[in-house]
């Protein structure tokens, strides 16, 4: 299984949008290179799928990939039907999935516009084991 990488985000602070960087170095046990979230234990990096973006779009909401606090926006995977443990290659990186979803123990800006997010049922953590550079257009591919 087989998507692409549409946008590399990050942020100087916890709590806020993050920006399309392009691309940025995947660091083993951290996460993003210059991200606030990097080194978060087992949710090091963040990814959401366009198909949830679109979602909020066909809400009314005017939002774009790392308006969720995703790191890495991808497309043509079904990110929250991978089991934990999938591990993931982008480029000479290796991710592992370590967990589907999250609780959001505030409400971010988004829920408060449209009513709903979708990072914490639908966006997804991995953990770092093989770093990397990731950018926009790489592959990102299920492996065994």
């Amino acid at each position: 299984m087989k998507g692409k990488i549409v946008a590399v985000c990050t942020s100087k602070h916890k709590g806020e949008r993050k920006t399309n960087v392009g691309q940025a170095s995947l660091l083993v046990g951290l996460g993003l290179e210059g991200d606030a979230h990097a080194g978060f234990k087992h949710r090091q990096v963040s990814l959401l799928d366009m198909r949830s973006i679109e979602k909020m779009l066909d809400k009314g909401l005017q939002v774009k990939p790392g308006d969720f606090a995703e790191n890495l926006t991808t497309s043509g995977l079904d990110l929250p039907g991978l089991p934990i443990g999938t591990k993931l290659k982008i480029g000479e990186a290796l991710l592992e999935v370590s967990q589907i979803g999250k609780e959001c123990h505030t409400r971010c800006a988004i829920y408060y516009q449209a009513g709903d997010c979708v990072m914490p049922r639908e966006g997804i953590f991995a953990i770092v084991l093989r770093g990397g550079i990731v950018k926009v257009d790489d592959i990102i591919e299920v492996t065994e």
